[in-house]
């Protein structure tokens, strides 16, 4: 019998960039961005990463996206945490 895996939402996509959030996942609250063979963790609060880590321009978009749609994304952490759905969210034009 296979073990669950709980299932990763994609919040957004956008310059090959990838944006996941996993559901009751652990204080501070942040995010994981995926790029090729890079991965971090990117706190919601001011968009730098915790852990991991992206090639430059890619961390200076995921901080663009960051600023543009933080309340949004905060708004993603709460309702993952509280076992609820979400939406995507724009991604960087």
């Amino acid at each position: 019998m296979l073990a669950h895996t709980p299932v990763l939402p994609k919040l957004s996509f956008f310059y090959g960039i990838s944006i996941y959030m996993y559901p009751r996942d652990h204080n501070p609250p942040h995010f994981h961005a995926i790029y090729g063979e890079f991965s971090a963790q990117v706190l919601i609060s001011n968009g730098l990463i915790v852990n991991g880590n992206l090639p430059r321009r890619a961390e200076r978009l995921v901080r663009e996206w960051v600023y543009a749609h933080q309340n949004e994304i905060y708004q993603a952490w709460i309702n993952l945490q509280g076992g609820k759905s979400v939406e995507a969210i724009e991604p960087l034009r």
